[in-house]
């Protein structure tokens, strides 16, 4: 299997940096408008959905770490492509739910309501920031620059981690509420 490189050129770290404000914006605007879309009821599955996706994603993030760290580059190569792509697999899913169903409510009262909140908003608010460290680790990885490819690493992969992990419990928290 012949191994994707990229080549090193400054306006694809340009084009990194506007990808990582624009994906986030876009986002909120789409999710910002009021009048949903009907693309029919199949829709309602996408939550299940997305927390497959999510529980994939962290899953494909231990085994990427698990074969960096014990020299299998090419497996490592693969898991973390993989985790990408359903990364962007979550974001169709995610904004094609979003703009044709309403929110559900969370319904949990007592400790479990500022849980499941902390949890929602640390949830959101890394996924924002992670777009940025993991269009960089991939870049870095695609274009053989190990050492920025590290340093990216570094933020991307723990934070990254903690998205895919918390969605996957927001998810199960939430779920008995979807109609």
């Amino acid at each position: 299997m012949a191994t994707l490189v990229l080549e090193k050129k400054p306006k694809y770290e340009r084009i990194i940096n506007i990808l990582a404000i624009v994906i986030p914006i876009a986002v909120a605007a789409l999710l910002g408008i009021r009048q949903k879309i009907d693309l029919g009821t199949w829709t309602k599955v996408l939550p299940h959905v997305i927390g497959v996706i999510n529980t994939l994603t962290a899953l494909f993030l231990i085994a990427g770490f698990y074969f960096v760290k014990n020299k299998n580059i090419n497996a490592h190569r693969q898991a973390m492509t993989g985790a990408f792509l359903l990364g962007a697999v979550f974001l169709v899913c995610y904004i094609l739910y979003h703009i044709s169903n309403e929110s559900t409510p969370f319904g949990g009262q007592g400790f479990i309501r500022p849980v499941y909140y902390f949890l929602l908003i640390s949830h959101i608010t890394l996924s924002i920031v992670v777009v940025w460290f993991v269009l960089r680790a991939v870049y870095f990885g695609y274009t053989n620059q190990i050492v920025a490819h590290r340093k990216a690493v570094k933020w991307a992969l723990p934070i990254w981690l903690y998205v895919s992990i918390s969605g996957v419990v927001v998810y199960l928290m939430i779920s008995p509420y979807y109609i």
